[in-house]
C-alpha cells in the first residue's frame, strides 16, 4: 500500500488576498484556481519546486469557520516550510514585509525561524541540517 497527503485545508478569510500572499510574499505557485459555485473555489498553492502536500486555500464560511482563521492550531506553529537555503529565504521574506515571531537559532535538526502569515497562522522556516 502507498499512501501520502496531497493537501491540507487552510482556511481563509478571502481567496484573492490569500492567493497574493502565498504567491507574491512567499513565492509560491499557484497550481489551481476552480470555479466550484458562486461562493466556492477551489484553490491550490505549492512552495516553489515542491511535489509533495500543498495547500488548499479554504474561504471561511460560517461564524465557526471564520473564527478559525489565523487561529488554527491554537497558537502553535502549525505549518513547516523547508527549504535548501535559510538566509536567501529569511531575508527574502522580511524584504517583503513577513513578520518574524522568532528569530533565527541554529538547533540540533537545522536553522529555523517562526514567521506569520496574513491571519496570523504561525510557520517554521526550516533549512534541515
Amino acid at each position: 500500500m502507498k499512501q501520502q497527503i496531497a493537501h491540507l485545508a487552510l482556511v481563509v478569510a478571502d481567496y484573492d488576498e490569500a492567493i497574493r500572499f502565498y504567491t507574491e510574499k512567499l513565492n509560491f505557485t499557484l497550481m489551481e484556481d476552480t470555479v466550484l459555485s458562486e461562493t466556492k473555489r477551489w484553490v491550490v498553492v505549492a512552495p516553489p519546486g515542491s511535489s509533495g502536500c500543498s495547500l488548499l486555500l479554504a474561504r471561511a464560511s460560517g461564524e465557526e469557520q471564520k473564527s478559525r482563521v489565523g487561529n488554527q492550531t491554537g497558537g502553535r506553529v502549525f505549518l513547516f516550510l523547508h527549504t535548501d537555503d535559510f538566509w536567501r529565504d529569511y531575508k527574502n521574506m522580511q524584504e517583503k514585509g513577513i513578520r518574524f515571531t522568532r528569530e533565527p537559532s541554529t538547533e540540533t535538526y537545522g536553522t529555523v525561524a517562526v514567521f506569520e502569515d496574513l491571519y496570523g497562522n504561525l510557520w517554521d522556516l526550516i533549512e534541515p541540517n
